[in-house]
């Protein structure tokens, strides 16, 4: 079992790996990859499906992390926080239809919809990084 405690770095980690997995899959596509780029897109959303589970598990058995801090941080803080849960819970939608047209080989539908999905889901897997540093390391 993994402490609870541990779960803040993990989740960040999560993060940061689904980052990096969005980056090297839109390498592939650029370089025309296309079946790289399938299967580093499908193991981004499979890490970001563990980081969710990881999430809410934490938080059901943690509560809510009250950030202490006050000033100029706790304005970026809160800023970087609230659009990256805006954006987290907006784009699940948007993230699922790419995968489907993805599936369904509905290409030109898929790229339409993934120059959104991408630069969103990249956004809320790098603040969820940054989140994390906020609260915990600095």
């Amino acid at each position: 079992m993994i402490p609870l405690a541990s779960f803040p770095a993990l989740n960040a980690s999560l993060n940061a790996t689904t980052a990096v997995l969005l980056l090297i899959g839109w390498g592939f596509i650029k370089s025309g990859r296309r079946e790289a780029h399938r299967w580093t897109m499908v193991a981004a959303f499979l890490v970001s499906s563990v980081f969710l589970a990881c999430y809410l598990y934490y938080h059901a058995h943690h509560g809510v992390t009250h950030y202490e801090k006050t000033g100029l941080i706790r304005a970026v803080y809160f800023t970087i926080l609230g659009t990256h849960t805006f954006l987290a819970v907006a784009v699940l939608p948007v993230i699922l239809r790419t995968l489907y047209l993805a599936a369904r080989e509905r290409f030109d539908e898929h790229r339409r919809l993934a120059r959104w999905a991408f630069p969103i889901w990249l956004y809320v897997s790098v603040t969820g990084v940054v989140v994390y540093w906020i609260l915990y390391r600095l």
